[in-house]
């Protein structure tokens, strides 16, 4: 009759009340019946070894050297295994976690990679991806974070979800980094600086959390205003880029014709310095020479009056035409005067520069 556990007076060996001993002498008999199985089976010691020999070897794990292995016993840790073969007692007593503490690990706020591509195609996440700037405006802003596992014993046991919590936390990071400055500078060159800050500060929110990671990296991937006003923010950004690009050429052809100006002018005014020096030396020159002749002019003024004259007429009479006849023939030649010619001569000596 099936026992009724209900039933005041029933039990699992038959019915009626049974006192205690009687009890633990059945749970007896069991494991001494259970003992006996050895030997009424044959060979069931051979199985029973191998039984014990697999369950032996499943505690036979493998770190890779990326990794490092965390042991468990009973769910507490008790220690961790540098990369290599290991052992470690057998479900149910021992498990292994294992951590890539090598490997760099990366988060995506603002946006989630769809497929990978190539080419890639991302999701906007807009509720973590809008967020307020310091003089009240907008922005659409997404970045990753990129970490490593420093603490495999931290990262395991001090937080549940790693993963979220990381970007959590570095959501918060970047909200406030960037609530301390303009929309300008988030858009254009305050960029490094917003990285580099926001790094800063997750890493002393996760150092204060106890994660266990180090982060390597904070990189902006797209600063946007929101959709709305982006035509507007284009608008303002093409004038900027028109304002630098004429400051820019303002400043070229300055300090092109600069330079310039202060080479010719440099230039006029040392042509004038020679041309002073070559006027002064000749006007030396000249009464130098006018002196040395008015003193051999005082000496013998018939025969300087005379070298003078000679002189003279030896440096005009080398440009001038002219027919030297004797007296006996030029008697005997007609006179002519070529005027026409003369004429035509002069009128080119006055056309020459």
């Amino acid at each position: 009759m099936p026992w009724n556990p209900g039933s005041p007076g029933g039990g699992p060996w038959g019915e009626g009340p049974l006192p205690i001993e009687e009890v633990v002498k059945k749970f007896e008999e069991s494991f001494r019946s259970f003992k006996s199985l050895k030997h009424k089976i044959p060979g069931a010691g051979a199985i029973i070894m191998v039984i014990l020999v697999l369950w032996g070897l499943s505690g036979i794990f493998i770190v890779s050297p990326d990794e490092m292995g965390v042991v468990k016993r009973f769910g507490r840790m008790v220690r961790t295994e540098q990369p290599g073969p290991h052992w470690h007692i057998p479900f149910p007593v021992e498990s292994v976690l294992n951590a890539k503490v090598t490997k760099v690990h990366r988060v995506e706020v603002g946006f989630r990679t769809v497929d990978p591509g190539p080419p890639a195609q991302y999701r906007e996440v807009p509720a973590e991806a809008l967020m307020l700037t310091g003089d009240a405006n907008i922005i659409a802003l997404e970045f990753i974070v990129q970490y490593r596992i420093k603490d495999p014993v931290q990262y395991l046991f001090n937080i549940r979800d790693q993963e979220k919590t990381i970007k959590d936390a570095a959501e918060a990071a970047i909200r406030e980094v960037v609530g301390k400055n303009k929309i300008d500078e988030v858009l254009t060159e305050g960029k490094f600086q917003i990285q580099q800050d926001t790094m800063t500060l997750l890493q002393g929110i996760l150092d204060r959390y106890e994660v266990g990671i180090m982060v390597d990296a904070v990189q902006l991937q797209d600063v946007l205003p929101p959709e709305p006003v982006i035509a507007a923010f284009k608008d303002v950004a093409s004038a900027k880029e028109d304002k630098e690009k004429i400051e820019n050429q303002s400043l070229g052809y300055r300090n092109d014709l600069l330079p310039k100006a202060k080479g010719m002018a440099e230039q006029i005014v040392n042509e004038a310095q020679g041309y002073r020096e070559a006027k002064i030396n000749e006007a030396k020159g000249d009464a130098s020479r006018f002196l040395q002749v008015l003193a051999e002019y005082t000496k013998a003024k018939d025969i300087t009056r005379t070298r003078i004259y000679l002189e003279t007429i030896e440096e005009i009479l080398p440009r001038m035409e002219k027919v030297l006849l004797d007296q006996n023939v030029s008697e005997r030649v007609l006179p002519y005067l070529p005027l026409e010619r003369l004429m035509e001569k002069a009128g080119q000596g006055e056309t020459k520069p």
